[in-house]
């Protein structure tokens, strides 16, 4: 539950923003609304960059072995697709020595 204090410091915070925008606003020419949401959307948008997790390469041997797997899989299913017993199993050992690992 927000205090007083918190609800006016939100209000001084806002007329200061409203502040800032006004003038921006009647230099470009464009509605405050807008510059307000550009400024919001920028702003978040910025954040969720930031917040953007990094993806790590791939190694040499995992793209090797990710095509390896790719060609063997087939071998391993069954005409419909699902896996036959033990398949997955047996697609991944078949992949990892394709691919020149030590499974």
């Amino acid at each position: 539950m927000p205090t007083d204090e918190d609800i006016r410091l939100a209000l001084r915070l806002r007329a200061l923003a409203d502040a800032l925008l006004v003038p921006v606003a009647t230099t470009t020419g464009l509605p405050p609304e807008v510059v307000q949401g550009f400024v919001e959307g920028t702003t978040t948008g910025a954040v969720a960059a930031a917040k953007a997790p990094k993806k790590r390469k791939a190694s040499a041997y995992n793209r090797k072995y990710k095509a390896a797997f790719k060609r063997v899989s087939k071998k391993f299913k069954k005409k419909n697709g699902e896996w036959k017993k033990g398949g997955l199993k047996a697609a991944v050992r078949a992949a990892h020595k394709d691919a020149g690992g030590k499974k």
